[in-house]
């Protein structure tokens, strides 16, 4: 299994219902690519509060590295990517990336 892991440092204009919404168009992903095992998305509720800027992300688990090719060229997965970089603060800049196998 792979574990994608997104984290989101948003701009300050950037309200949490647009948020919500790209995450909503995320999850609809779900239904249509069998690779993809789960979705968890929100907002961070740490008691460390140490996020740095990046309080918003979402983790996506795949069966394996093929899935998270899949969805990486999925025309759905271009446009919320697209939505996550205009949201986020400087752009791609704003945004971490973090795929985990996990055993």
């Amino acid at each position: 299994m792979i574990r994608h892991i997104v984290l989101l440092k948003a701009r300050p204009e950037v309200g949490e219902a647009q948020i919500a919404a790209i995450f909503a168009d995320l999850h609809a992903i779900k239904a249509k690519l069998p690779g993809i095992l789960a979705i968890h998305a929100g907002r961070s509720e740490s008691p460390e509060q140490i996020e740095r800027g990046y309080l918003h992300g979402f983790t996506v688990d795949f069966t394996g590295w093929q899935a998270l090719a899949v969805y990486q060229s999925h025309p759905d997965h271009q446009r919320v990517g697209a939505a996550l970089v205009a949201a986020a603060q400087g752009g791609i800049d704003g945004i971490l990336v973090f795929d985990l196998p996990i055993p």
